[in-house]
């Protein structure tokens, strides 16, 4: 089977970028996967470094045909709002990727309409408002303590203690250094104090919640909001990520069926696929909040995801073998052929699997190309 990762290659393109440590980050995903899919002799695997542009990544998937796509990419010329055109582009060339469609991923990427979405289908998320001019500032009727961030980045890009605000004035010098950093609107929430959860699910029908983790908040948040900053996710050597880290939960029965069940239903909400992480803060009456989706979340094998998998019994190269699959079956109606697996009969795909039903041909264009491939 030929397996193409995708991974965007664009962390050294911004003279500043305040999310470029999670950017370079995908490329050490990319490097992994490809280790954990190489080892089966059937599978010949390579790796596709994207910038930005997608007229060159198109011309590439088109000459080498490969039978399934690991989509990593989270951005495109360091733009996250580029995520979701790579699985449009596949779509198109109906060639079958991991994770979730083009639609969830700009749902879940502009923060206000994914809240909406939940809000409409009665998950409960915070109360929130949208800010595009500091202007606006004053008809802002939330309560106390807020919190500011971007409302179109993930990973934690652009937050840090000075996003949580208790008053007017600390609201305002928030807002202004959201929408001066980022050139965009910012995402104004009503702030839950209490536990930070995590929710990996995994599959579609059926899907199952892997283990819950819960993030422990240290001596280094002392007098401070507990909050997952960019810091403490990406800088390893600061005392936030040290005294921040994710361990196992242990909420009781009741508690953890109340968060799975409500991550599923964001999940479920915003259409997500394959695999993905529900956050959560649970206030101090035991009630679950969604803060964010992460649809197609990190996938290194240090991250929770894959370590929750491990705990549930799922090597890390079973996880990669398992999203392999998930995306074919999803096109071709069975398994993904794999060495020392009895053969299975074809299942005619369902009606609509896809969004298009005919493997239409797409005259390629001439231009560079800037997706390259490597063989391992």
């Amino acid at each position: 089977m030929r397996i193409a990762i995708l991974h965007n290659h664009d962390h050294a393109l911004l003279e500043e970028d305040p999310g470029r440590e999670a950017r370079e980050d995908v490329l050490r995903v990319a490097s992994a996967m490809q280790t954990a899919l190489g080892k089966h002799p059937r599978h010949t695997v390579s790796l596709y470094g994207v910038e930005g542009d997608l007229l060159g990544l198109h011309e590439a998937i088109s000459s080498d045909k490969p039978d399934v796509v690991v989509n990593l990419c989270e951005s495109l010329a360091a733009d996250s709002r580029g995520e979701m055109l790579v699985p449009a582009m596949l779509e198109l060339l109906q060639v079958p990727y991991t994770g979730s469609s083009a639609l969830s991923l700009a749902l879940a990427l502009h923060k206000n309409k994914a809240k909406e979405i939940l809000k409409a289908r009665g998950v409960p998320t915070p109360e929130f408002c949208v800010i595009q001019h500091v202007e606006e500032l004053a008809s802002i009727d939330l309560p106390f303590p807020l919190i500011v961030k971007p409302s179109r980045e993930d990973a934690s890009v652009g937050i840090d203690f000075d996003s949580v605000v208790s008053s007017r004035q600390g609201l305002g010098r928030a807002v202004a250094r959201t929408l001066r950093t980022f050139r965009q609107p910012a995402l104004v929430e009503r702030f839950i104090e209490g536990r930070e959860i995590y929710v990996p699910i995994l599959g579609n029908a059926p899907r199952r919640p892997l283990p819950l983790s819960e993030i422990r908040f240290g001596a280094a948040f002392n007098g401070k909001p507990n909050v997952v900053s960019y810091r403490a996710k990406w800088d390893t050597l600061s005392a936030e990520c040290i005294e921040s880290p994710s361990e196992t939960a242990s909420l009781g029965k009741e508690l953890t069926a109340r968060c799975m069940a409500v991550a599923e239903a964001a999940f479920e909400a915003l259409e997500c696929r394959d695999y993905g992480r529900v956050d959560l803060r649970v206030d101090s009456s035991g009630q679950p909040w969604v803060i964010d989706i992460n649809p197609n979340c990190d996938l290194h094998p240090q991250a929770g995801f894959a370590r929750a998998a491990e705990a549930a019994g799922l090597s890390y190269a079973d996880l990669a073998l398992h999203l392999v699959d998930l995306a074919w079956e999803r096109r071709h109606g069975n398994q993904a052929p794999r060495l020392g697996r009895p053969p299975a009969a074809r299942r005619a795909a369902e009606p609509h699997r896809d969004l298009h039903a005919g493997r239409g041909v797409v005259r390629a264009r001439s231009h560079r190309r800037r997706a390259h491939a490597q063989q391992p």
